[in-house]
């Protein structure tokens, strides 16, 4: 019976992390031990990151809304409190969006959800 190797399907493993592992600094792109290990903390990284952005972003929306309703005379909760009760649904990235770009059109809103609530 012929004996079989597996140094085609190694050679592979091998070149796949190095190659996922190219631009890092020092060993950690050349030694496969330290390429590895790299690469998996990177990739786990990249996933809890994924995650983590969209929290960074929902929380730099509010940070904008809160500043420009504030200009306006009016804290960030009690604006959405506002929003809530006059039955006006748009969402934080909107209003951010509306803050920053068309400041007219969010103080139209404000004073729309105001007035609804009165």
């Amino acid at each position: 019976m012929p004996r079989v190797t597996t140094s085609v399907a190694s050679r592979s493993r091998r070149k796949k992390i190095l190659k996922s592992a190219k631009g890092y600094w020092g060993g950690k792109s050349k030694l496969l031990r330290t390429a590895k290990d790299a690469v998996r903390k990177s990739l786990s990284y990249a996933y809890r990151d994924r995650r983590v952005k969209k929290r960074d972003f929902r929380s730099l929306w509010i940070t904008r809304i809160g500043i420009a309703a504030k200009k306006e005379g009016i804290s960030y909760s009690k604006l959405i409190d506002a929003l809530k009760k006059a039955n006006i649904q748009i969402n934080r990235k909107m209003l951010a969006e509306m803050a920053i770009q068309h400041q007219d059109g969010f103080s139209q809103l404000i004073t729309l959800a105001m007035t609804e609530n009165k």
